[in-house]
């Protein structure tokens, strides 16, 4: 499986390789020079080389201290070029200082002056922030022969990144351009078990898990052979994420989202609605015997059995099931965008998918280990199983279809999951169907009440201090469906701006509006916020537009302005905060 994936990176990259880039000190060359009372700030730019208008700083400070002032807004800036849905710079920039601004804005002979910038390719390399610095001492400045024989440059001229203004999905995808290659796969490997530990995973537990109990029903499950098992799934979902990671990294296609849409999310909910009924005993899904016996031949091993059927439920289960974004997974797809490097960062993103997969693993070698003998027991246990098919296949489509409509179908299947269980012998069985029992009712009863939320069935019915009341604490949201109307919201705001990248079939997006924007200090920050929603589940023009104008691989991801209408890039969010960590950040950039 691993050659596999080599080769397939080796093939990708290939393709990547033949797209030459210009290295970043020859696609952006800046330099300063001296004009008798001005200092000249001066950019050139490569062929196919841009520079966005609104990263271009600035900054004077005192030497040896640490606030700066941004002069940028009191400059004569040439007129920049509308490209791409941006203000950019061309070929040459030169920017003039005067000095008598220097000394009027600071009150000081001697400066640290530093211009920040960002330059992009027009074939699709964006590059890193940048600075430039230099020390200016305006006491030894007379005229320029004396400008240039005192040398009062104190530094030579360093470009280094701007790392202030990175946020987290920034800092990963630098460290991949810096990074040891074994520090780097550990570090993502560790991502991944970090990332084991949210919703994107847990929708996979039962499906390997009915995999195995399907397996088990055969013939007797050892560890060895569950942990088989669960690694067989593993590596081709991990293998489906590189695969599409690695696409969407060099050709800005995400595989996950096209695969999103109604028609594959109702074909997939129908496999495991006839998955489910055959863990419920109704029928038997077997190739025919004929067909198991050349397979048994050809393979030599019994225990192969069924390991294709496996490798594709993970390759699928990756792509459709499980569709997250988060830092690091943002990170390495802008690393591949950026570079071409299709190989490390596939690697990157192998590493990660292994490590959120180590819970399965651990399943498959506990199922082996604790599985029951077959007999009733076993039975019961696929039918349990069968109920978790039929909650992952309304999971999916709750996606496309009417919210009020998957509350009728999640308190069916609560109500008949609980007479099911009552069935059950066991009295701690039994009190479970009692309580689902009474959470399947209470959901038809919001059901009935036009709720749309499974978690908080009785939404509608929630008691405020003047009475009854049809309608909690929420935000108010402003839906921003294209680049004009985003920046005319921005234009229109007096107060801090975030605006909020969702998606219908975005598990953390969904997460984010039931978990983080209820909670009450949440709601009391983002009061004083205007607060901008794009939905960009149908992935259209205007969506790719908006996504590509804030380099955003997928949603979640939350982008914030202060009160002069200018975007924090260190605060930006990609994936899931839950309140703790949301406010945490939200309150260090917004006092």
């Amino acid at each position: 499986m691993k050659n596999i994936l080599l080769i397939f990176v080796f093939i990708i990259s290939s393709f990547a390789i033949e797209q030459k880039f210009l290295e970043p000190e020859d696609a952006l060359q800046q330099s300063f020079k001296k004009k008798e009372n001005k200092l000249i700030i001066q950019l050139k730019l490569g062929e196919k080389i841009y520079t966005y208008h609104d990263k271009l700083k600035v900054l004077i400070k005192k030497p040896n201290t640490t606030n700066s002032i941004n002069i940028i807004s009191k400059l004569n800036l040439p007129k920049a070029i509308f490209y791409q849905e941006m203000n950019v710079h061309f070929k040459k920039l030169e920017i003039e200082v005067p000095y008598s601004l220097l000394k009027n804005t600071l009150q000081s002979d001697i400066y640290d002056v530093e211009f920040h910038y960002q330059g992009c390719s027009t074939k699709g390399l964006c590059y890193p922030p940048m600075i430039n610095k230099i020390s200016l001492d305006l006491s030894k400045i007379n005229t320029l022969d004396k400008l240039e024989k005192l040398n009062i440059i104190a530094n030579k001229n360093t470009q280094t990144k701007d790392t202030s203004d990175f946020n987290e999905s920034d800092l990963i995808t630098n460290s991949l351009k810096e990074g040891n290659l074994l520090l780097i796969l550990a570090s993502f490997f560790g991502f991944g078990l970090l990332l084991s530990l949210t919703p994107c995973v847990f929708p996979m537990i039962p499906i390997l898990s009915s995999i195995i109990i399907s397996a088990s029903q055969k013939k007797q499950i050892t560890a060895s052979r569950g942990f088989f098992l669960s690694l067989v799934y593993v590596l081709s979902m991990s293998l489906a994420y590189t695969i599409a990671g690695v696409l969407a990294g060099l050709f800005g296609a995400n595989l996950q989202v096209a695969l999103q849409n109604s028609y594959v999310l109702f074909s997939f909910a129908f496999i495991f609605v006839v998955l489910a009924f055959s863990l419920f005993g109704y029928f038997k899904i077997e190739i025919p015997s004929s067909w198991q016996n050349k397979i048994n031949k050809s393979n030599d091993k019994k225990n192969k059995q069924g390991v294709v059927g496996i490798a594709i439920m993970g390759f699928l289960s990756a792509l459709i099931v499980g569709p997250c974004v988060a830092p690091p997974l943002a990170g390495a797809l802008i690393y591949i965008g950026q570079t071409g490097d299709a190989l490390l960062g596939g690697l990157a993103l192998f590493t990660l998918s292994l490590g959120m997969g180590v819970p399965l693993l651990l399943i498959g070698i506990g199922a082996g280990k604790y599985m029951p003998s077959a007999g009733e027991w076993m039975n019961n246990i696929s039918k349990i199983f069968g109920i978790f098919m039929l909650a992952i296949a309304i999971w999916m489509i709750e996606r496309v279809i009417d919210p009020n409509l998957s509350m009728y179908l999640w308190s069916f299947l609560l109500i008949a999951s609980a007479l099911h269980l009552n069935s059950f012998k066991h009295i701690i069985i039994k009190l479970l169907s009692i309580l689902i029992l009474i959470y399947g009712i209470i959901s038809f009863i919001g059901a009935i009440s036009l709720a749309s939320n499974i978690f908080n069935p009785l939404e509608h019915f929630i008691k405020s201090e003047q009475g009854t009341s049809f309608k909690s604490n929420t935000l108010i949201w402003t839906k921003i469906k294209n680049i004009k109307e985003l920046d005319l919201a921005i234009q229109n705001s007096s107060k801090p701006i975030m605006l909020d990248f969702y998606a219908s079939w975005c598990v953390s997006c969904k997460e984010l509006d039931l978990i983080t924007f209820k909670d009450k200090e949440v709601i009391n920050k983002l009061s004083q916020f205007t607060l901008l929603k794009v939905d960009v589940s149908e992935n259209n023009a205007q969506d790719k537009a908006l996504q590509k104008k804030f380099n955003i691989v997928g949603p979640p991801a939350l982008i914030f302005w202060d009160t002069n209408n200018k975007e924090i890039n260190q605060a930006r969010i990609i994936g899931y905060k839950n309140p703790k960590d949301f406010l945490a950040i939200v309150n260090k950039y917004f006092k």
